[in-house]
C-alpha cells in the first residue's frame, strides 16, 4: 500500500513549490495543520442556517402549534364529558375558533400603508379605501417664522430694480432678463402651434391681461359675511404652555405672526432628506418619527403606542433609493415606534398592483420629484430607473412668477407665508390645464383669507400663464434649479461598502444618460428624437458615465506629477487614462505607470454625481427610460410603449395626459404609444398607496419579505440582502 505523499512534495510535482528567498523560517511560529473534519462541515451551506430564512419557518410552526392547541381546547370545552356521540356542538365550536383564527392572521385592519413624499404623507389602514393625506410637515418652536428669515426676502425671489417709482410698475423685471425671454420664446411657440393647429389667437391678448390686473382692485370682505372663512390653528395666550410642536395641516394653519413663533420643517426635499434646512441628522430622524405618531394617532385611531407591535406596514420607498434613506425609516418604524413588522415596496411596482397590470412604464411626477421606470412581470428594471429633481412644486413657483409678470393684482404673494403657500397650490389646481382650448383671455377670482385680516377677494385674469407654467417640465430649464443642492451630503453621509468603503447606492444606466447630459456633456446616443433609431432590436452597451473625466478637465490648474523631478532613468511616461495595463499589453513599461486607487475613483464619481443636478425634459427622459428597459426585446418595448401610466399629483392637471401623448407621438413616429388613463377611476396620486395595499394583503409573500423587530434587531441593515424582492 502506497502512502500519501506530503504537502511539499505535491507541490514540487506540480511545479508550484514556494521559495522562502533564503529568510531564516527557524524563528516563525509552528503553525498546527488544520483539522480535517472541517473541511466537511456544513457550516451556513443550507438556507436554514441564515436567522433571516429560519426565523420565518419557526415562527410559522409556532402559529400551526399554537392553532392546533387552540383547536383541541375548542373541542374540549365544547363535547360534554357523559355523552360522546355529541360531537354538534364540538365541530361547531371547532369551526368558529378556525375561523376566528383565520380572520386574525389575514385581518387586514392591523396593516398599515405608508407612502411618504416631499409634500404629502399618504396613510392608512388596509381596510381602507382611501388614504388619509397630510402635509409631510412639522412645525417646531423657533426664534422667528420662515418668512422672516433672510431679511423677509419673498418667495419667488424679486430682482431689485433701480430707478424704478414705484417697484411695483416693473414687474417685467422682477425676474430676470433670462426667465423673460425664456417665457417670451414659449409663449411665442405656443401662438405657432396654435395657428398651426387652426386656433384663434388674439394679437393683443397680454395687453388685456396685464392692464384689466393692473387696474382692479381687491374687494374686502368682513369676516362675518364670509362663509367660507378658515380655523386657524389655536396658540395658548401663555407662551409658555404652548406646544412645542404642530404637525400636518395644523402645522400650515399656524399664523405667521404668532406668540411664540413657529418654523416649518419639511423632512423631505426632492424624495430624500432635507439637509439644507436641517443641521443635524438626528433632528430629522425625530421630525419623521413625530409626524408619523401624530398620524398614527389623529388619523388611525392607534392611541397607545405599544399596540403597534401587533400591527404590520407596507413602506413605499422610491425606485432609485439611496440606502440611507432605507435604513433610518426602518429604523424608525420597527425601533422607535415599535411596529411588529415591516415590508418594503418600490413606488413604480407599487403603482403596478394599483392599476392591476404587470407590465407598465411608470411616470410618477410627484411635488418635489420625478421618478420613471418600467416595471416587467413583478420586477423594476433596474437599468431603466430615473429620477428627476423637478415636480409640481417648481409649476407651482413658475405659475406664480407668470402671473407676477402679467401684473397680477395680489402683488405681494410670498411662498414662504402659510397662508399664500396654500393659496398658490389652490390656483394651480384651479386653473392649470394643458388643453389649448383653454389658452384666450379668462376671468378668475380668489378669496385671500389671512389670520386677523379681512377676507379680500381679488379678480384677475390669465392668457396662457396657466398652459406654459406645466410646459416647464418639457423645458425645465425656465425652472428656479438653483438651490435644489444646497447642503448636499452635509447632513446625511454617504452609503458605502462595509468592507472597502466605496460608495454603493444603486444607480442605473438611464439616470447616468440623465447626469450626463445635465452635466453639459452629450452621449454617445441622445434622445433627441431624430438620431435614436425607434427600436432597440439589438443589445448595445451602455456609454460609460464619464463623470471622472469632466471633473479632470475642470480642474483650474494641471495636476502635479506624480514622479519626482527629475525623474528617475528607465522610467516610462506616466499615462493618466490608462489605470493598469492590459492583460495582453506586453509592451507595457514595468515602471513609471500610475496605479489608482479603484475606491478613490468610486468616491470622485459620486462626489462629482452629488454636484450634478439630475434635470431633464421629461418626454426625452420617458423615451431614455423605454429605451433602457426594452433593451434587445422589441415585443417588450412596444408593451412599454403602449402602457405608460402617469401617476402623482401633475397627472390631475386637464389635459396633460393627452398633450404628453401627442409629444411622444411626434418624437417616435410610427410606433404605438399610449397613456390610458388612471384605473377604475382612481385619484392618480393615491394609486401607489392603494398598489401597497393590495401587496399588502397577498399571503404568498408573508415568508419572504416581512421584516420582523427581532431579525432587525439582530441583523440590522444586513437583513435586506434577504428580505427584499429587488437588488439591495
Amino acid at each position: 500500500m502506497v502512502g500519501k505523499k506530503s504537502g511539499r512534495a505535491q507541490l514540487r510535482q506540480e511545479g508550484l513549490e514556494r521559495t522562502d528567498n533564503n529568510m531564516d523560517l527557524s524563528s516563525w511560529p509552528q503553525v498546527g495543520m488544520i483539522n480535517q473534519k472541517n473541511y466537511y462541515t456544513e457550516f451556513l451551506k443550507r438556507d436554514e442556517q441564515f436567522l433571516a430564512v429560519r426565523y420565518p419557518k419557526d415562527e410559522e410552526r409556532a402559529r400551526i402549534v399554537q392553532e392546533a392547541r387552540d383547536r383541541d381546547r375548542a373541542r374540549a370545552l365544547g363535547v360534554p364529558q357523559a355523552a360522546e356521540g355529541a360531537t354538534p356542538l364540538a365541530e361547531e365550536a371547532a369551526d368558529e375558533v378556525d375561523a376566528s383564527l383565520d380572520s386574525s392572521r389575514t385581518d387586514i385592519s392591523k396593516l398599515i400603508v405608508i407612502h411618504p413624499g416631499s409634500q404629502n404623507l399618504r396613510i392608512g389602514l388596509g381596510a381602507d379605501a382611501l388614504p388619509k393625506t397630510i402635509p409631510m410637515v412639522i412645525a417646531r418652536r423657533w426664534k422667528e417664522s420662515e418668512c422672516e428669515e433672510d431679511g423677509g426676502e419673498p418667495s419667488p425671489k424679486r430682482m431689485k430694480v433701480e430707478g424704478a417709482v414705484p417697484a411695483d410698475a416693473l414687474p417685467e423685471k422682477w425676474f430676470g432678463e433670462d426667465f423673460a425671454d425664456q417665457y417670451m420664446a414659449m409663449s411665442s411657440e405656443l401662438r405657432t402651434r396654435m395657428r398651426s393647429n387652426k386656433r384663434r389667437v388674439l394679437p393683443n391678448s397680454k395687453d388685456l391681461v396685464t392692464n384689466y390686473n393692473r387696474r382692479t382692485p381687491p374687494e374686502v370682505i368682513s369676516e362675518h359675511n364670509d362663509i367660507n372663512r378658515i380655523e386657524f390653528t389655536e396658540i395658548p395666550s401663555n407662551p409658555d404652555r404652548a406646544p412645542h410642536f404642530f404637525t400636518g395641516h395644523e402645522a400650515l394653519r399656524i399664523p405667521d405672526r404668532s406668540n411664540p413663533r413657529y418654523k416649518l420643517f419639511w423632512p423631505l426635499r426632492h424624495g430624500t432628506f432635507n439637509e439644507s434646512e436641517y443641521a443635524d441628522r438626528n433632528q430629522i430622524y425625530h421630525d419623521i418619527s413625530k409626524i408619523y405618531e401624530a398620524a398614527f394617532r389623529n388619523q388611525l385611531g392607534i392611541t397607545r403606542m405599544k399596540d403597534l407591535a401587533n400591527y404590520k406596514c407596507v413602506l413605499i420607498i422610491p425606485d432609485l433609493y439611496e440606502r440611507n434613506y432605507v435604513t433610518t425609516m426602518l429604523d424608525i418604524l420597527i425601533r422607535d415606534l415599535g411596529i411588529g413588522k415591516v415590508c418594503l415596496q418600490q413606488e413604480s411596482l407599487s403603482n403596478t398592483f394599483g392599476a392591476g397590470a404587470d407590465k407598465l412604464c411608470v411616470v410618477d411626477i410627484g411635488a418635489q420629484k420625478t421618478s420613471i421606470c418600467c416595471v416587467d412581470e413583478g420586477l423594476c428594471v433596474e437599468e431603466s430607473r430615473i429620477n428627476l429633481k423637478m415636480g409640481g412644486a417648481d409649476v407651482t413657483e413658475t405659475f406664480i412668477k407668470m402671473m407676477l409678470y402679467g401684473h397680477f393684482p395680489y402683488s405681494d404673494i410670498n411662498l414662504k407665508r402659510r397662508y399664500d403657500f396654500l393659496l398658490a397650490e389652490e390656483l394651480k389646481q384651479k386653473f392649470c390645464s394643458m388643453d389649448e382650448g383653454s389658452v384666450m383671455v379668462q376671468t378668475w377670482d380668489f378669496h385671500l383669507r389671512a389670520s386677523g385680516q379681512d377676507t379680500r377677494k381679488y379678480m384677475f385674469k390669465t392668457y396662457d400663464e396657466t398652459l406654459l407654467s406645466v410646459m416647464g417640465l418639457l423645458k425645465p430649464s425656465i425652472f428656479d434649479n438653483s438651490r435644489k443642492l444646497e447642503g448636499r451630503r452635509t447632513v446625511v453621509p454617504r452609503s458605502v461598502d462595509l468592507y472597502d468603503s466605496s460608495p454603493n447606492d444603486p444607480i442605473s444606466a438611464a439616470q447616468l444618460v440623465v447626469l450626463e447630459l445635465a452635466a453639459g456633456r452629450s452621449a454617445q446616443a441622445p434622445i433627441n428624437g431624430t438620431q435614436e433609431p425607434a427600436i432597440a432590436a439589438t443589445p448595445q452597451k451602455p456609454p460609460p458615465f464619464n463623470l471622472l473625466g469632466r471633473l479632470n478637465d475642470n480642474e483650474a490648474t494641471p495636476r502635479s506629477s506624480v514622479a519626482g523631478s527629475p525623474g528617475p532613468e528607465g522610467t516610462g511616461t506616466p499615462n493618466p487614462d490608462r489605470d493598469t495595463p492590459g492583460m495582453g499589453d506586453t509592451d507595457a513599461p514595468a515602471a513609471g505607470l500610475i496605479f489608482r486607487d479603484p475606491v478613490l475613483e468610486k468616491v470622485k464619481i459620486a462626489e462629482e454625481r452629488d454636484r450634478t443636478l439630475p434635470i431633464m425634459p421629461l418626454d426625452h427622459a420617458i423615451l431614455e427610460s423605454l429605451a433602457q428597459g426594452g433593451r434587445g426585446d422589441e415585443k417588450k418595448m412596444r408593451d412599454f410603449f403602449g402602457g405608460i401610466v402617469l401617476v402623482g399629483g401633475v397627472a390631475k392637471t386637464p389635459g396633460f395626459r393627452e398633450f404628453l401623448e401627442q409629444r411622444l407621438r411626434e418624437l417616435r413616429p410610427g410606433l404605438e404609444i399610449l397613456l390610458p388613463p388612471p384605473p377604475r377611476d382612481l385619484d392618480p396620486q393615491v394609486i401607489a398607496w392603494k398598489g401597497g395595499s393590495v401587496f399588502g394583503r397577498l399571503s404568498s409573500h408573508g415568508n419572504d419579505s416581512w421584516i420582523s423587530k427581532y431579525e432587525y434587531d439582530i441583523l440590522g441593515s444586513r437583513l435586506l440582502n434577504n428580505k427584499c424582492m429587488f437588488a439591495w
